[in-house]
């Protein structure tokens, strides 16, 4: 892959980003990203600042290239995460779920890039207007948190590149090479990559999960609780139950009721494949091996060169 626009804003030697996940993405995931090339990324929304404190350390201490910090703006403790993300060094800021001007003006004050994730080319253009350095416009087959619109990567990459100036990033439903090089054809800069990268050895996934999706199916995992907050999610028992509460009509408060706390936790990092909240990806199904990042990495850039040729 060649260097290109976003690797020089990035530092990084390719221009794939490691997503931020919540419970999978820690130091450990993050750091050998970093020094495999790749944006590592650390995934703070389910970190209190001394837990995020501890996995940028981790991260550092097993690579010394790029590393960002995954921040969801609507979490409360975000002026805390983005205190210590700062002390800690943390130069490159990866901002979702909430309005782009919030933080990004004080962080490129502190001489930091900004990157915002949306789902909508009109959203794209308020990310500019709000100056971002770079977009991520992830499509709904996307797994966790996703656009409402249910915009899917393929049609919203060219609208996005088309709508804004600055770099775009493509995520949603990138699981391989050809994925890799087909974002490249519709005008993004570079990639981020969620889903494969929990499939990895480093990842903070338990083993339950990773398990699980190495026997899932293109129709495993389905956006739900729409009127809620939409979320892409793993069909299993819990999932089950948001449906039938959907379908009988039930209210916002009464979808947070099933949801309660730790429902992610429970099914990411602890493995609860029943009652747990199994955020993933559409492209879970295209993956059937579980090497480790510095694997994964090697193995992307091969497919993508063997693509590029093939086309030509």
């Amino acid at each position: 892959m060649k260097q290109n626009a976003l690797t020089k804003l990035l530092g990084t030697d390719y221009p794939i980003i490691q997503a931020g996940m919540v419970w999978v993405s820690g130091g450990k995931l993050a750091g050998a990203a970093s020094k495999a090339g790749c944006l590592g990324v650390i995934g703070a929304g389910s970190m209190k600042p001394d837990l995020l404190r501890h996995h940028i350390q981790k991260a550092k201490s097993i690579s010394d290239k790029a590393l960002a910090v995954n921040l969801p703006i609507m979490y409360p403790g975000c002026p805390e995460q983005i205190e210590v993300a700062l002390e800690e060094g943390i130069k490159i800021f990866i901002t979702s779920a909430g309005s782009p001007k919030k933080y990004t003006q004080f962080l490129k004050d502190k001489g930091c890039v900004v990157i915002h994730v949306t789902s909508t080319p009109e959203l794209a253009k308020k990310c500019e207007a709000a100056g971002v350095d770079a977009i991520i416009a992830e499509g709904f087959e996307a797994g966790g948190h996703n656009g409402r619109d249910e915009i899917t990567t393929m049609t919203l990459i060219p609208q996005v590149v088309d709508s804004v100036k600055i770099p775009v990033i493509a995520a949603g439903g990138i699981g391989d090479g050809r994925a890799i090089v087909a974002a490249q054809a519709l005008g993004a800069q570079g990639v981020q990559m969620g889903t494969r990268f929990l499939m990895t050895q480093e990842s903070s996934a338990h083993e339950n999960f990773k398990n699980l999706l190495l026997n899932s199916t293109p129709g495993s995992t389905k956006l739900s609780m729409k009127e809620l907050v939409p979320v892409r999610l793993f069909k299993n028992k819990f999932f089950e139950q948001v449906q039938e509460l959907e379908i009988k009509g039930a209210s916002k408060e009464e979808l947070q009721k099933l949801l309660g706390k730790g429902r992610a936790k429970a099914g990411m990092l602890d493995g609860d494949l029943d009652e747990g909240e199994l955020e993933v990806g559409q492209v879970c199904s295209l993956i059937k091996d579980l090497p480790t990042v510095q694997e994964l990495v090697e193995d992307l850039l091969a497919q993508t060169e063997q693509v590029k040729k093939a086309l030509c």
